[in-house]
């Protein structure tokens, strides 16, 4: 990238469909923006660690990954402005995309005048962008941009539904958790009286992240109410 595109406000086009990759490319650069192109999610997730755009073109169908999921990832630890592009003109589409941290929705074929006008608004309406994050407490170190979770400088491999647990309390760390708030983010509304279903899931990442189980110093239980993440130097 030469120095002067750095000057220029970037985009992040996430797209596998190249004719509409150059279409957008061509008309974005002539109005003074820097155009960065993925294929694919994982690609698209990548170029998002890397160049950290000002604004992200999301298309919801990549060969690798449904858009709702790299969506869903992306705002683990990126609060840049997110615009769905996509042929998906469902209404349940646009919620599901809305709900899940989209700022606006573009259903194709769209006219480039149009897009210019909303990628003008989502910047102007953008909050400043934060580093990507790396959470610490005491031995514990989680990466979010990277999913990458180590103790004592060892890497720890979890299962989704352990990392969606884990990125919770990294969310909200030092906070006490309800059984029911901590079962409606992780499994969904109708899993709130499954709370044996927690207990494992807790006995199991504490089995991973504590030097003993036993007597947990990082996940605390708060009795009968729920449990919480410490925040250790």
């Amino acid at each position: 990238m030469s120095d002067a595109a750095r000057q220029l406000p970037s985009l992040l086009v996430i797209e596998d469909e190249v004719q509409i990759r150059r279409l957008l490319r061509g008309y974005l650069e002539r109005n003074g923006f820097n155009i960065i192109e993925a294929a694919n999610g994982e690609a698209g997730l990548s170029s998002a660690l890397s160049y950290q755009p000002q604004l992200i073109l999301l298309d919801l169908r990549l060969p690798d990954m449904d858009g709702l999921e790299v969506l869903k990832r992306l705002r683990e630890w990126s609060q840049a402005p997110v615009i769905v592009i996509s042929v998906r003109s469902r209404e349940a589409d646009k919620i599901a995309a809305l709900n899940g941290g989209a700022n606006d929705y573009l259903t194709k074929p769209f006219g480039t005048g149009e897009l210019l006008a909303r990628v003008r608004v989502a910047l102007r309406s953008a909050k400043p962008m934060n580093k990507p994050e790396l959470f610490r407490s005491g031995p514990l170190s989680v990466d979010l941009p990277t999913r990458t979770v180590t103790v004592q400088d060892r890497t720890v491999r979890l299962t989704p539904t352990e990392y969606s647990l884990l990125l919770f309390f990294v969310q909200h760390a030092g906070k006490v958790l309800t059984h029911d708030q901590i079962l409606r983010e992780v499994w969904g509304e109708e899993k709130l009286d499954e709370l044996q279903t927690l207990r494992v899931y807790m006995w199991h990442l504490r089995k991973k992240l504590e030097p003993n189980p036993e007597k947990a110093e990082l996940l605390i239980t708060e009795p009968g109410v729920g449990y919480r993440l410490m925040v250790r130097d």
